[in-house]
């Protein structure tokens, strides 16, 4: 060995020290942000198991088994009528030509862009006693009041239902849809040329098939429905959900409201459970040769009107009739798009969703890369666990949140004033800080998903060579990586900002004194029947939607639109 061979010897040595100090400080990151996500849920269950006033027999007795039939029946009939909606309509524009078909299969996705809320403020107009519907009955049977005649009771369970189904039934399309395009041709021919008809086909073959896609739609639609309190708060149906805000704003119980939140955390952990397990149950495997497409079938006569008029349903209760009914109050009062405080709240909505979407999807990506490049177990172990927050409820977020924040503001402003002697106030609690934290927890998520998907696409000779010429691992993320996950990345933004737009139940508890966004504005508005001033608020709120469902459309021409979506699977 040369005596120059020392010194390179040593230089590498020093290198590779470096590079594997560099690797175990982007794994410490990466369990900081770890921790930083999983700590509304902790505080959650750590205040539950230790409430300062322990209500839990009280709730038992009274309260909790009303809460948790209600979420129940809600969930079960609202994943039971999507799973219908969506499986259904994604049966006849996959197997069936017919009228209108080019068009409703991009339309069937447009009620993503409405949140359930506005559907509910929407129907319960359209069918209230002074609404359209029951005028025109009293005109054309010539009642005079409502003991006349018999309607059905607008705000309750089953028209919760209704708005809930018609709102989320696109998880069920998109994945349904996509399941039965990646299903070979031949499946369906050899069925037909057993003498299988319509109905045989789709029991026999297509349900089968499309089976996990179903389950894993109808899952994410029960979830969401746990999660909602705009439907549930305005038609009266008492929920879990609703009884965290109860049992905290009203009668003043941190501890009562964190049982109940822990509740509502066993029932989303069983959806999970059960989702999947149906989909473990039931695997179907296509050759691995590229599968021949399904041939679609042209309808004629009344198979064909009847298929437009099923796909034009769920488009008509989950778009067209909200859309309709805030439009004609949008126009009916102008004076609404002047009103004090929209402009404040639309700042409010662009400012906190802009930041909590730079923070989701920057500590996503730096979250990822840290766990790529550790090669120990725990932070493997705790990537999949952050995505809780999306399953967690916005209010058990809220719980978890405010209180140790709370606490942590009063510490703050106890130190600062004893130092300065002037008291700054609630710093964090007090401005829009904890709901960007709220914003971040919930739709962590989305932004892990879309930023480990982009990962796995690139091939791993491309950093490797990077290294190999000396670039440190942040240069690599920046020079490498980040270029080529550019589209990921913004389609993961576009999406977290969009659900913190309408995201209702964490801003309520968490926003300051007087602060509003569009969400909170339409909520309160509604909520008073003043649509007239909550229709600008609620037309904003649908467009930002809409430009998520338009680039959702754009970015899949194809039929593997739920590739993008299916994040919120897990």
């Amino acid at each position: 060995m040369s005596a120059s061979d020392t010194p390179k010897r040593r230089r590498h040595a020093d290198h590779d020290t470096l590079r594997r100090n560099d690797g175990q400080w982007w794994s410490m990151v990466a369990l900081l942000i770890a921790c930083l996500v999983l700590m509304p849920v902790a505080a959650v269950v750590w205040m539950a198991l230790k409430p300062t006033e322990n209500i839990w027999p009280h709730l038992m007795n009274s309260v909790l088994p009303r809460y948790l039939s209600n979420t129940v029946i809600l969930a079960l009939g609202t994943g039971s009528l999507s799973a219908v909606m969506g499986a259904g309509t994604a049966w006849l524009i996959s197997i069936y030509d017919f009228p209108g078909r080019k068009w409703l299969q991009w339309l069937l996705l447009i009620p993503l862009a409405v949140p359930a809320y506005i559907g509910a403020y929407a129907l319960a107009d359209f069918l209230d006693y002074s609404g359209p519907v029951q005028t025109a009955l009293r005109g054309w049977f010539g009642w005079s009041n409502a003991r006349d005649y018999w309607f059905p009771r607008v705000r309750s369970i089953e028209a919760a239902i209704l708005v809930l189904s018609a709102a989320l039934y696109p998880y069920v399309y998109l994945l349904t849809r996509a399941a039965l395009h990646e299903q070979s041709g031949s499946a369906y021919e050899v069925a037909r040329a057993l003498g299988a008809g319509p109905w045989g086909l789709f029991r026999r073959v297509g349900l089968p098939l499309a089976r996990p896609a179903i389950v894993a739609g109808s899952a994410i639609a029960m979830m969401e429905t746990v999660a909602d309190y705009g439907v549930v708060s305005y038609f009266g149906v008492q929920t879990l959900n609703t009884g965290i805000f109860t049992t905290w704003l009203e009668r003043r119980n941190a501890g009562g409201a964190a049982q109940i939140a822990c509740v509502i955390l066993l029932v989303v952990v069983i959806l999970a459970l059960w989702e999947r397990a149906a989909r473990r149950k039931a695997r179907y495997h296509q050759s691995p040769r590229q599968p021949r497409p399904v041939t679609r079938q042209n309808l004629k006569g009344v198979a064909a009107i009847t298929a437009t008029i099923l796909c034009t349903i769920p488009v008509g209760l989950g778009f067209v009739l909200p859309v309709g009914v805030i439009l004609k109050y949008a126009l009916a009062y102008p004076e609404g798009w002047i009103t004090p405080g929209l402009g404040l709240a639309v700042w409010h909505t662009i400012s906190l969703g802009g930041i909590a979407t730079l923070l989701t999807v920057g500590f996503a990506l730096v979250m990822v890369y840290g766990v790529r490049l550790s090669g120990r177990r725990l932070p493997r172990l705790l990537l999949p666990v952050t995505m809780i927050g999306y399953a967690a409820p916005g209010a058990v977020l809220a719980v978890g949140i405010l209180i140790p924040l709370a606490a942590l503001d009063h510490r703050v402003a106890d130190l600062v004033e004893s130092l300065t002697g002037s008291d700054p106030g609630l710093i964090l609690t007090g401005s829009g800080a904890a709901i960007v934290f709220a914003y971040m927890v919930r739709f962590f998520a989305i932004g892990q998903g879309a930023v480990d998907a982009a990962f796995t696409r690139i091939s791993p000779s491309l950093p490797m060579a990077a290294r190999s010429l000396g670039r440190n691992n942040r240069a690599v993320l920046k020079d490498i990586f980040v270029p080529l996950m550019r589209g990921s990345v913004g389609s993961a933004m576009l999406l977290v900002f969009v659900d913190c737009c309408k995201e209702l139940p964490a801003t309520l508890l968490l926003r300051p004194f007087n602060y509003e966004t569009l969400a909170t504005r339409v909520h309160e508005k509604a909520s008073l029947e003043d649509l007239g001033n909550a229709a600008p608020a609620a037309l904003l709120v649908m467009c930002v939607g809409l430009l998520a469902v338009f680039l959702l459309a754009r970015a899949n021409p194809g039929l593997r639109i739920a590739d993008s979506h299916a994040i919120r699977v897990a």
